[in-house]
């Protein structure tokens, strides 16, 4: 099954797929960044490490990391300070996603689907 598809098989759950992540810090290179300095905008890693979503002034998109071929695209709001909601069209099956995600972590993006998926997303770099 294509990563496409994969992403897109479980109805309106759209451009993403199960993912998991780990807490981290900042880095040893310094003190952890807190959430809310760097909130949710940035880019975001599937499990497979195949799609990238990023979430930037407003704007959502997920690609292939292989290919950069665009699965999904749309708009996200903040609705609280570790929160986001994002409304957006799968552009494989040309249908409306939409997901509710929590920033848990600085690299944790936890996310449930219209359709009720959970899912998880790492801050890529």
């Amino acid at each position: 099954m294509t990563i496409a598809r994969k992403i897109l098989s479980a109805g309106a759950a759209g451009a993403l797929a199960t993912m998991l992540a780990a807490c981290t810090t900042g880095g040893s290179d310094g003190p952890p960044i807190s959430s809310q300095s760097r909130g949710v905008e940035g880019s975001w890693l599937n499990a497979e490490g195949k799609a990238v979503s990023t979430l930037n002034g407003g704007v959502f998109t997920t690609v292939s990391a292989e290919t950069g071929e665009k699965f999904a695209d749309g708009s996200y709001t903040k609705t609280g300070a570790t929160s986001v909601e994002i409304n957006g069209t799968s552009l494989i099956r040309q249908q409306p996603i939409a997901f509710n995600c929590l920033l848990v972590s600085i690299n944790q993006l936890n996310c449930t689907s219209s359709a009720g998926q959970n899912f998880v997303l790492t801050r890529r770099g």
